[in-house]
């Protein structure tokens, strides 16, 4: 098992090894961390992607059944049901869409960030190889005629540590950037599929039959 000292002792070693670049990275990493666990919070307490109960309102508003559309719809907890809500009372619907974009906006917001996360983190840890690289043949430089290849070596290693750092935080980040986007995505296309319902419903309301 290891110990927190050892594991503590390993990432100092490898701080001190990797330099600036991998300091930044390891910054970058605990940012990265971060964001993708509160959007995780967000996306929970929005209730992305759970969508029974404002599908069972929609199939039955889309009948004409309001009363029990507006039940359904009434014990979901999604981020959508305010919006169907005022959909099926109003038919204000430019309105309606440009404030389901502003909670489309809010959800992303973050996203872009992960994106500019995915991106550069392969460059810095190329620019920190590329600076290992330079201080590796400046020290062989400096050994003059009594070359020792594991000087060389060893530069090599501590320079592709850092794109090895750099590929480390990139890739997590660009899968978990997908799967943010690939859900807002189905959200987007269940919105605006709910919304048309709301608008447009196929039945007229139903009216209670009244006796003779």
């Amino acid at each position: 098992m290891i110990s927190i000292a050892n594991l503590s002792a390993s990432l100092t070693q490898i701080i001190k090894t990797g330099g600036p670049v991998v300091v930044l990275l390891l910054i970058v990493s605990i940012i990265t961390l971060s964001l993708v666990l509160y959007k995780i919070w967000q996306f929970r307490a929005a209730h992305v992607g759970r969508h029974r109960q404002l599908r069972a309102a929609l199939a039955a508003w889309d009948t004409g059944e309001r009363t029990a559309a507006r039940a359904h719809l009434h014990q979901s907890r999604s981020y959508l049901a305010p919006l169907l809500t005022q959909a099926f009372e109003e038919r204000d619907s430019d309105r309606i869409e440009a404030e389901t974009e502003a909670d489309f906006a809010t959800l992303e917001r973050g996203l872009g960030a992960l994106d500019m996360i995915a991106q550069l983190a392969p460059l810095l840890g190329l620019f920190g190889t590329v600076l290992g690289m330079i201080e590796a043949f400046q020290t062989l430089q400096s050994a003059g005629s009594s070359v020792d290849p594991s000087l060389l070596a060893g530069g090599i290693w501590v320079a592709l540590l850092t794109t090895a750092a750099g590929l480390a935080v990139a890739m997590p980040t660009a899968l978990v950037l997908n799967w943010f986007e690939g859900r807002m995505q189905r959200e987007r296309v269940f919105a605006n599929q709910a919304l048309r319902i709301a608008f447009a419903p196929a039945a007229a309301p139903q009216t209670p039959v009244q006796a003779a």
